[in-house]
């Protein structure tokens, strides 16, 4: 699978050690940056990792920053991204099962490397598994996404 990862500054140091994971699972890696740890904003690596997945430049895509909140918030604006914040191997496999997941967001200020790396193991291995329950809400997480584009959330 190939799968883009993008950082900001905060991000940057547990980076290295996805790359190392993911490349050593077999998985091809697109750096979508920061290529150091000086000061950056991660709207601009939401939208890098969002734009190789929806080009088909990459399959799923990993996203760091501080907390994981504002590279989760960035993605989920672009349509197509289903993005989640996690900090557990658990939500990362289930958010892809349930959820189609195809990024996931870590805090580098959160966690360690080695949780990163299970979590990035969970997130690479998982499989959308959708029974009728969890196809039926992502068909309605769709029309949501639909009517914002629609400007159905407009004026």
């Amino acid at each position: 699978m190939r799968i883009a990862i993008g950082t900001d500054h905060a991000g940057f140091p547990l980076k290295a050690r996805l790359v190392t994971e993911l490349e050593g699972l077999g998985h091809e890696v697109l750096d979508c940056g920061a290529t150091d740890d000086r000061s950056s904003d991660y709207p601009d690596f939401a939208r890098a990792v969002a734009r190789a997945i929806l080009e088909g430049r990459a399959e799923r895509g990993v996203l760091l920053c501080g907390s994981g909140v504002g590279s989760s918030i960035a993605a989920n604006k672009v349509p197509g991204i289903r993005a989640g914040l996690c900090h557990d191997s658990y939500s990362a496999r289930q958010g892809v099962e349930h959820d189609g997941m195809n990024v996931v967001c870590m805090g580098g200020r959160v966690i360690g490397p080695e949780l990163g790396a299970e979590i990035v193991r969970a997130f690479v291995g998982a499989r959308a598994a959708m029974a009728e329950r969890h196809a039926r809400r992502s068909a309605k997480v769709e029309v949501i996404e639909a009517d914002a584009r629609s400007g159905v959330f407009g004026a």
